[in-house]
Formats: C-alpha cells, structure tokens, sequence
C-alpha cells in the first residue's frame, strides 16, 4: 500500500528553540486529537501524516493515517509534555536520550514527506527477529528473518527436528511478532 506522504499542515518541523524532543505514546487512534490539542495548547509536535485511499461500503475516502501509529513527537519542556500527558490521550511519554540523532531522523522523515515522497511504511526488521505475514496467501505463517541484508527471505523452522527451509517474501506483508 503506497501512500501519498503529507505533512500535518497545523505547524511546521519544530525549530530546535522549543526545547528537547519528548516521543508520546498515544492510546489506540488518538494521534491527531492530541495534536489538535497540542496546537491549541501552543506546543510544538511532529506528527508525519500518509493520505490513504480507503474503501468503505463500496465508496472511496482518502484518509490522513499517521506513518508512525500510536506515536506523536512533541518539542517542548518536560512540562509540554504533562500537559500532553493530562489529556488523557497519551499512554507513554518516552524520554529521548539521542536527541540529534532523534532531530536528525526526524527532519529526514519531513524532507520526505515534504517533498510528497511515495512512502510505505515498512516493518524494522533485523536478523533472528520473528515475524508473522499480514496478508496474502501466506497469511498467518511465522518465521524468522534470516539477515539484516536478505530481509525479504523468512526462515520456517522445525526446532524438534533441527531443520529449516526458507521462503522468499515481501517485507512490506510481514508484522514484528512480541
């Protein structure tokens, strides 16, 4: 499923004067109402936003889908983020010890969907990682990813019998099993 990236148009990338960055975990499709609510409140976040077609009872919507569910990145004080945190919306307040490298990837991401990028979110995948397949005809199976440089072949195990064989998969249908 590519999307069309977008940007969440009620603020700009936060401007490094507001503070550190803070990753909220949000509870079950609550992004952009704590976003409605951050910009209210004048506290700056980053929510990167996909515009997907969706079908619903045969009619097609297009849709703004955070790339990254269930998580918004707020730039602010500590304080911000209580705010943010009395909503009732946020699950998590992540602390975020790598902040350059936090602020790099970030701005990466904006100059992506800046630029109207075709994005499709992938699954962060690495070796000895078990996955499971969302969807297809081999919708279900579990396995292994092999390595970090083949992440398209999933490894079947039988552990009873010390064997393995492996399949050959699109990394895009696979989920990161806990």
């Amino acid at each position: 499923m590519t999307a069309i990236a977008s940007v969440d148009r009620a603020v700009a990338f936060p401007d490094e004067a507001a503070g550190d960055w803070h990753v909220l975990r949000t509870k079950s499709r609550q992004e952009k109402a704590l976003a409605s609510h951050l910009v209210a409140s004048g506290i700056e976040y980053f929510l990167p936003l996909l515009s997907v077609s969706k079908y619903y009872g045969g009619r097609k919507a297009i849709v703004e889908q955070p790339l990254f569910p269930g998580y918004l990145f707020l730039r602010g004080s500590l304080d911000d983020a209580y705010v943010a945190d009395r909503t009732r919306r946020v699950a998590q307040i992540i602390p975020v010890r790598q902040q350059e490298s936090l602020a790099r990837e970030l701005w990466n991401i904006h100059v992506a969907l800046s630029g109207q990028a075709p994005l499709d979110p992938f699954p962060y995948l690495q070796a000895g990682v078990r996955v499971e397949v969302r969807e297809g005809p081999f919708r279900g199976l579990q396995g292994l990813i092999e390595s970090r440089a083949r992440r398209d072949r999933l490894i079947l195990q039988v552990d009873m019998l010390g064997r393995a064989v492996s399949l050959e998969i699109e990394p895009s249908l696979l989920d990161v099993l806990d």
